[in-house]
């Protein structure tokens, strides 16, 4: 348990992971750097069909990928992720 601005929080408390860089490869996958210095590819061919994803099919605008603020963006911000669905859910390279 810890305790942040007088709340308790169950679990240990853990560092933040963002994502550092990212290179977009073949087959819509990624490899992605993260504030630890791991490196992870992840394969976002499984979420093309989610609504919020499908305008990465466009494989001009997968390969426009960009880190802002530790995270994965497209279009302006438009479509993101979240750096620990990479973390958690990316293999390690």
């Amino acid at each position: 348990m810890y305790i942040v601005d007088g709340i308790a929080y169950a679990g240990e408390k853990t560092k933040l992971i963002n994502v550092k860089s990212v290179q977009p490869i073949e087959d819509y996958k990624v490899i992605v750097t993260f504030s630890n210095e791991e490196k992870k590819k992840f394969d976002f061919s499984a979420l093309l069909n989610m609504p919020c994803y499908q305008p990465l099919k466009d494989k001009d605008i997968f390969k426009s990928v960009s880190v802002e603020f530790g995270t994965l963006v497209w279009n302006n911000g438009e479509i993101d992720i979240a750096p620990e669905t990479l973390y958690e859910k990316g293999i390690a390279i």
